[in-house]
């Protein structure tokens, strides 16, 4: 009888770096912007806070490459918590991700995308949410048919929204500062500047999701660190051009007086054209976030269905697509249903970024900490890669989360509560599996 399929260190460094570039680079930064400068004194204190966000990635990157190089698994943070806290804590992260985190981000970048999508082919009242719908199933299809697929995909999508970025910065950069028109009253007071880091690292997430490549990128022990650095370093250096570009073009006041500094910055350079250039460039950024996310979101679930008799299905790796293409089956599922629930609602992107917001902080956290636990627990072990200045980059990670915990539960509200509501919906797991006995494989 032949051995069970498993993953195999297939992703080089290049393409781990395309992926976590995929998953970081979003929309968020054609909308999060504007939001931004109407929160900031002055144009150094924009510049500033989007500094201070790319250190708190770097400190939390930093935790990560620890993690994933120590304690590689394409379980990724689930592996790391049911080693830290034991099964209950991994399986009840395991189902916050599949029901909450993962799903929901998908849905919340499906609808972002389908907004722009809905300008260019318009499908009437809910042709956000078909469009969104359309695109799950598509990427989720080519996920499932290979990983080499998925990967190509990925690569392909990465270089054009990378490079729309750099276009939109130098399109900025080269036109002279539009003419001030009335003045933005002026912001004061630590409560603004807390929410402008609310967007910021919004906009900056995604790098935790390099967790998820340790159980197949290539010499992951020496690799991991270079994958994280690297595309966190490209990140926070390309976020900070396109920022510059929109303040040459519009200036602080400019960019609090406008909703769509992206769209405002391409209208200048090139008319009325802009618009729909920048649709296509949101598109493009949008389709690489989700199909990075989808890559990296099933493998949550097929650790677990390694771990739990019930959900052994899950824990099948494709010896055809080199993938848990049942695990994706299930994410496709649930996100589907999310971006259906979503339809419904005001806004289906601000409805899924409030309910994954809180979960998603609360386990971050924990992901943090686990990094002392296993410190303290493990002193003496030889570690391929150690954080550098600990203890610091774990207690920043670990204090920046419980202030984004915070931070989302005041802004989001009800739909963050139904988000906390779906994790408590999973304890029946927890209590089924722990009443089996059974522990979660260790490595």
């Amino acid at each position: 009888m032949s051995e069970p399929q498993r993953p195999q260190p297939n992703i080089s460094v290049f393409e781990g770096i395309t992926i976590i570039i995929g998953l970081i680079l979003g929309a968020g930064i054609f909308k999060a912007p504007s939001i931004v400068a109407a929160n900031s004194a002055n144009e150094a204190v924009f510049l500033g806070l989007w500094l201070l966000g790319g250190v708190l990635v770097f400190a939390g990157a930093l935790c990560y490459a620890e993690l994933g190089a120590a304690h590689p698994h394409a379980g990724g943070e689930y592996h790391f918590l049911t080693r830290a806290y034991g099964a209950p804590t991994g399986l009840l992260f395991a189902w916050a991700r599949c029901t909450v985190i993962q799903t929901g981000a998908i849905a919340a970048v499906a609808f972002v995308y389908g907004d722009y999508a809905n300008v260019l082919v318009p499908l009437g009242r809910y042709g956000p949410s078909i469009h969104a719908f359309i695109i799950v199933v598509m990427l989720t299809a080519i996920n499932i048919r290979g990983t080499v697929e998925s990967k190509q995909t990925q690569i392909v999508l990465t270089f054009l929204e990378f490079s729309a970025v750099v276009a939109v910065s130098v399109a900025g950069l080269l036109l002279s500062q539009a003419a001030p028109g009335t003045p933005a009253p002026a912001s004061s007071g630590g409560g603004n500047v807390g929410l402008a880091m609310v967007f910021i690292l919004l906009t900056y997430g995604g790098w935790n999701e390099a967790a998820y490549l340790s159980g197949e990128l290539s010499d992951v022990r020496r690799n991991m660190v270079r994958v994280l650095m690297l595309g966190t370093a490209i990140i926070v250096a390309a976020y900070l051009l396109i920022n510059l570009g929109y303040l040459h073009a519009l200036g602080l006041d400019g960019m609090k007086q406008s909703s769509v500094v992206a769209a405002d910055v391409m209208r200048r350079a090139v008319g009325d054209s802009g618009a729909a250039i920048l649709a296509v460039v949101v598109i493009i950024a949008a389709l690489s976030t989700i199909n990075a996310t989808i890559f990296t979101g099933a493998r949550t679930s097929y650790a677990v269905g390694l771990d739990v008799p019930l959900l052994n299905a899950l824990g099948v790796w494709s010896p055809r697509g080199h993938n848990p293409a049942n695990a994706l089956l299930l994410q496709g599922a649930i996100s589907l249903l999310l971006i259906v629930l979503g339809a419904v609602s005001r806004d289906g992107f601000e409805a899924m970024v409030a309910y994954t917001a809180p979960v998603f902080w609360l386990f971050l956290f924990l992901a943090g900490l686990s990094l002392i636990v296993f410190r303290m627990r493990e002193p003496q072990r030889d570690l391929p890669f150690r954080v550098p200045l600990y203890p610091l980059p774990p207690l920043i990670l670990c204090a920046t989360s419980i202030w984004m915990l915070y931070s989302s539960l005041v802004y989001a509200g009800p739909g963050a509560l139904l988000g906390v509501a779906v994790l408590l919906l999973g304890t029946p797991l927890i209590w089924v599996q722990t009443r089996r006995g059974r522990q979660p494989q260790q490595t």
